[in-house]
């Protein structure tokens, strides 16, 4: 019987769950705290342990450190939530499904990238790791879902000219609130404080939870600030200790910078989006610096104290916030269809915020405007990326906020708003 809760709102990531779990024994969803990874999970599982159930003094915890039997049931798929509370949970799911190769036995849950060495075997062949993001705005409601991503690489488009009510003030507010599912229908002041509480608990109580290591949290701090004041850009190691400098009159050691960025990858607060060159030849060198985001904007623009009226009256990192949200989504869509969002830049500058490659290899370029009076420069960017390489991406096309048409324009390159999008 499925533990589906009555108000649970369907994420793209069903779709995949379904699909590992016939061919998987186990799986495992990864992503940050509170974005919905245990309600999705219920949605797919028959049975369910909780390992950080508080109740009797965290009596579950206790069991599953006892004897690791004590964690399993026979009503599958089973939820193992927060597995990593504690490890030898890894082991033991890789042993039961080695031991009758049934598929669809488990599903993981955890908001830390596990450590290396705390678990004996990667689990290859029997758990698939799967990654979750927050929510994108088709799954919140907030993007009428009118333009398919996968008709775009199909090559089935039609003109939209929609009702959507998507303008700037919702946008900023969009970005504030987050992927969020307990954010939806807040106010800007609730949802802001909620960003912020997030990144406190996490620089109080999660960071040194990772390698069981003591670390400076102030520091740590400065460094999210810096990340933050560098959202969805190709910045630097070097670069950030600099801003640090600048900005925080604070120095910071490189090895340390890598250390701290290695952690914050761990727990979620950011990621590295890779850069694209595996597929193509490109006239001219590809460079392979990844470009750093926050797996959520609202994350960053809580760390720098960002209202509504403040990004208005700073379009350029308004700019750079909604190019996050919008590779947030990206990634929702493109994972949905078991695809991956890249980034690309060449040794002559040429730069395109997002390349999504399908499995198959195809791949589409996608640069990303706020406004609309920008949709020229992207789209010659996008010609131009296309005459530079081999071979030719399905999709050329602007992703823009402020707009609620969807057209193609006479030059072959696609205009969408973030707004009517979804996978």
């Amino acid at each position: 019987m499925s533990l589906k809760k009555d108000n649970y709102l369907p994420r793209l990531i069903d779709k995949t769950i379904d699909r590992e779990l016939k061919t998987f024994g186990a799986i495992c969803i990864e992503g940050p705290k509170w974005c919905g990874k245990t309600w999705t999970s219920l949605a797919h599982a028959n049975s369910v342990f909780y390992v950080g159930d508080p109740a009797q003094n965290f009596n579950n915890r206790e069991l599953a450190r006892m004897n690791t039997e004590n964690v399993f049931k026979e009503d599958y798929p089973e939820l193992i939530d927060e597995w990593l509370e504690v490890p030898a949970i890894w082991d033991a799911v890789r042993f039961k499904v080695d031991q009758d190769k049934i598929s669809g036995k488990y599903i993981l849950t955890g908001s830390v990238l596990p450590v290396r060495n705390k678990f004996m075997h990667s689990g290859v062949g029997r758990i698939k790791r799967i990654r979750m993001y927050p929510m994108s705005l088709y799954e919140s409601g907030d993007s009428t879902g009118e333009v398919s991503l996968k008709n775009l690489f199909d090559g089935k488009f039609k003109t939209v000219i929609s009702n959507s009510n998507m303008n700037l003030d919702k946008i900023i507010y969009l970005i504030l609130r987050g992927g969020w599912p307990e954010n939806i229908g807040k106010s800007e002041s609730e949802v802001i404080d909620v960003a912020s509480s997030y990144i406190e608990n996490t620089l109080l109580y999660d960071i040194n939870k990772v390698e069981d290591k003591e670390r400076d949290v102030s520091k740590i701090r400065k460094l999210i600030a810096s990340l933050a004041r560098n959202e969805s850009t190709l910045v630097t190691n070097e670069t950030l200790i600099k801003d640090i400098k600048e900005n925080d009159n604070s120095d910071i050691y490189r090895d340390t910078i890598k250390d701290y960025i290695e952690i914050l990858k761990e727990l979620f607060i950011i990621e590295d989006q890779e850069a694209f060159s595996s597929n193509i030849r490109s006239k001219a060198r590809i460079r392979n610096t990844p470009k750093k985001h926050f797996i959520d904007p609202s994350l960053a623009c809580a760390t720098l104290n960002l209202s509504s009226s403040k990004l208005k009256s700073d379009l350029n990192t308004l700019g750079f916030m909604f190019e996050g949200m919008c590779y947030r989504d990206l990634c929702v869509y493109a994972e949905s269809l078991n695809g991956k969002v890249y980034q690309y830049r060449d040794g002559n500058g040429l730069e395109i915020d997002n390349i999504i490659e399908l499995k198959n290899g195809d791949f589409g370029a996608f640069e990303v405007k706020l406004g609309a009076n920008q949709i020229d420069d992207a789209a010659k960017n996008l010609i131009k990326f296309s005459k530079n390489v081999s071979k030719k991406p399905k999709v050329l096309c602007v992703i823009v906020g402020d707009l609620n048409s969807a057209y193609r324009r006479d030059d072959g390159v696609y205009v969408v708003p973030i707004g009517l999008l979804k996978d």
